[in-house]
């Protein structure tokens, strides 16, 4: 057992207020960031547990913050946070463990993300800065939606990428586009929508009554085709995702041109954490949305 737990379970119980004695802690398998584990109670009560080094509490913190923000919507089911802090040299986040599967309404799914996404503010940002991945995520509140994506989003990940000596194929296409971005806005004004940030296919599940359920968000204010965008880049979601959306709220008709641009961030996030084929990926994305003016 690690020593943090019993110190854990002791800040359960004073976030709760209710007593929490640990009778036996599971590893769960699955996440490549943060150690996970299931903390059950002598009297049955569950919760789960994400462990990281004693720097990575920020990224605790600022998932606290997204998760009760769209909690607090009613639109979507989070699992919520309870408690989060630093035990020795250790920093957590204790949620509601949820019984998870990969099978329930997608219609719903798509239905209740709009429904979010109806959830707005007057500017582009966040009341956090966060995190995409390990990546830190500024969200400095913007008016404009082109400067926020240029700055906070295209331009953050372009001078990473220069430090981690991809500037040679990066940099040229990517001065070009951050130039160019207003082409792909011409007739088209977002609104900031209340957004995941990180919606790809293994940030979503279902409870046992196929009730859809998000997580690991990296939340901020921006345009709802972003959300929309990413869950297309690794796999897709069921059609009726879909299509059940687009019922609700249709997209605008530049949505399929601005789908790459939005991706580009994630390409470049990859590229920056990972290297390797992302980075002639992100190149050759940029290159082809220069062309596409």
């Amino acid at each position: 057992m690690h020593t943090e737990l019993p110190q854990i379970a002791f800040a359960i119980s004073e976030a709760t207020q209710q007593r929490f004695e640990l009778r036996c802690s599971t590893p769960i398998s699955g996440g490549d960031i943060n150690e996970t584990w299931r903390l059950e109670s002598t009297e049955g009560t569950s919760y789960f547990l994400k462990l990281n080094d004693r720097q990575r509490q920020a990224m605790f913190v600022a998932e606290a913050a997204g998760l009760e923000a769209i909690a607090a919507t009613g639109c979507i089911r989070v699992p919520r946070p309870v408690t989060y802090g630093i035990c020795d040299a250790r920093s957590y986040l204790v949620m509601e463990h949820l019984e998870l599967g990969t099978h329930g309404n997608a219609r719903l799914l798509g239905e209740q993300l709009a429904a979010l996404h109806r959830h707005t503010e007057d500017r582009f940002g966040f009341t956090h800065n966060n995190f995409i991945g390990t990546t830190p995520q500024p969200n400095t509140w913007i008016e404009s939606w082109v400067d926020f994506w240029r700055e906070c989003r295209l331009r953050f990940q372009l001078q990473l990428a220069a430090r981690n000596g991809y500037a040679e194929v990066l940099r040229p296409p990517g001065e070009k586009l951050l130039a160019a971005l207003p082409a792909f806005f011409d007739g088209y004004t977002p609104q900031p929508s209340l957004l995941h940030g990180d919606l790809w296919g293994g940030n979503h599940a279902y409870l046992a009554d196929r009730t859809p359920v998000i997580f690991d968000p990296a939340v901020y204010y921006g345009d709802r085709e972003c959300d929309l965008a990413m869950t297309e880049l690794f796999g897709g979601y069921p059609a009726e995702f879909y299509t059940a959306y687009r019922s609700v709220w249709p997209l605008d008709a530049g949505y399929d041109r601005r789908r790459s641009l939005y991706n580009l961030y994630h390409i470049l996030n990859h590229a920056n954490l990972f290297g390797g084929g992302y980075v002639g990926q992100a190149g050759r994305m940029m290159t082809g949305l220069l062309a596409s003016i």
